[in-house]
């Protein structure tokens, strides 16, 4: 499992697939797939789910949202206790999450979800390897991940 993250991706945050599994992650992915993408949520969590299968699109999401996490920890607050007030969020409000807010960053990403599963042109995949595709999915990735703590850990 340890080759499944990139190094960036510290010790605590190894529990963030545990607490946010591939289903779990495509419930909360599939409003902003089908809005993005004019799809019905069933679709678009069917589409999501296939992307997730995927080993790599796991993983990059879960880094995205251990990134936010980071980001949104105060100084008092250990990545245990953040961890267990994201698994209580999701518990309360999975079926609340709201879609995350168009940019070209969550365009990125929902192109990208599209090429693990064959449904976007190849030649995206070269758009998102170059640099400014790259930035602009990673920036993506960020946006998504803090969307998805905001809408989970709240108060």
């Amino acid at each position: 499992m340890a080759a499944r993250y990139p190094r960036t991706v510290n010790d605590p945050s190894r529990r963030l697939p545990h607490v946010l599994p591939r289903a779990e992650l495509a419930l909360l992915l599939a409003p902003t797939y089908a809005e993005s993408l004019s799809v019905d949520e069933e679709e678009a969590r069917e589409r999501v789910e296939r992307a997730l299968e995927r080993p790599e699109v796991l993983a990059r999401l879960h880094q995205g949202i251990a990134v936010a996490l980071e980001a949104a920890r105060g100084p008092r607050t250990d990545e245990d206790a953040q961890l267990d007030k994201l698994s209580k969020g999701l518990q309360a409000r999975r079926a609340r999450v709201k879609a995350v807010p168009a940019t070209p960053g969550v365009s990125a990403v929902m192109v990208w979800l599209n090429l693990a599963i064959g449904l976007a042109p190849e030649s995206m995949r070269e758009t998102l390897a170059g640099r400014p595709g790259a930035a602009m999915l990673e920036a993506g990735l960020r946006e998504v991940g803090a969307s998805l703590v905001k809408d989970l850990v709240r108060g």
